[in-house]
């Protein structure tokens, strides 16, 4: 497990190698782009030559390099307006609120099934049908005379076995 400045210190280095490398790769790639110049043993009318091509040679970079950063200015700027096109049109699409709105059955599934079903379907007659079991009712009878035929162990028995 590292600590954190192990950690630091092999970034470090770990960049440190990046440089380096990038460095390598940058003189490597501009070696084989530009040659060196062999200036000597050229006369004066040759060196003139020589710069009034490599002046010419950078006029030409340089006009290259003001059309890219025209068209990259361009394109930044298209980018710009349509975003703020984008803003704007989400400004003005605002979701509206929403009703509540009453539906039969049928209508939804026609909503949904985009008219599939031509039958009107019936989900009350699909449903199961449970009978409820009839409660046994007790008879209504004198509250006192109840009271006094419970009170007591002969009571519970009572309750007891009706439970069962």
């Amino acid at each position: 497990r590292f600590s954190h400045t192990k950690l630091l210190k092999q970034a470090a280095t770990m960049l440190e190698r990046d440089k380096e490398e990038k460095k390598k790769e940058r003189e490597a790639a501009l070696s084989e782009r530009v040659p060196p110049l062999q200036m000597s043993g050229l006369s004066v009318q040759d060196l003139q030559t020589l710069c009034k091509e490599l002046q010419h040679k950078i006029d030409v970079v340089d006009e290259e390099r003001y059309d890219i950063e025209l068209k990259v200015g361009k394109n930044t700027k298209e980018i710009e307006n349509l975003t703020q096109k984008v803003f704007e049109l989400k400004g003005k699409m605002k979701r509206p609120a929403l009703k509540r709105v009453k539906i039969s059955a049928d209508a939804m599934l026609g909503a949904l099934l985009g008219g599939k079903v031509k039958e009107s379907v019936d989900f009350k007659a699909n449903l199961k049908t449970v009978k409820k079991e009839d409660e046994k009712k007790e008879e209504v009878t004198d509250w006192r005379k109840n009271v006094e035929a419970m009170s007591g162990m002969e009571g519970r028995k009572k309750l007891f076995d009706a439970g069962q």
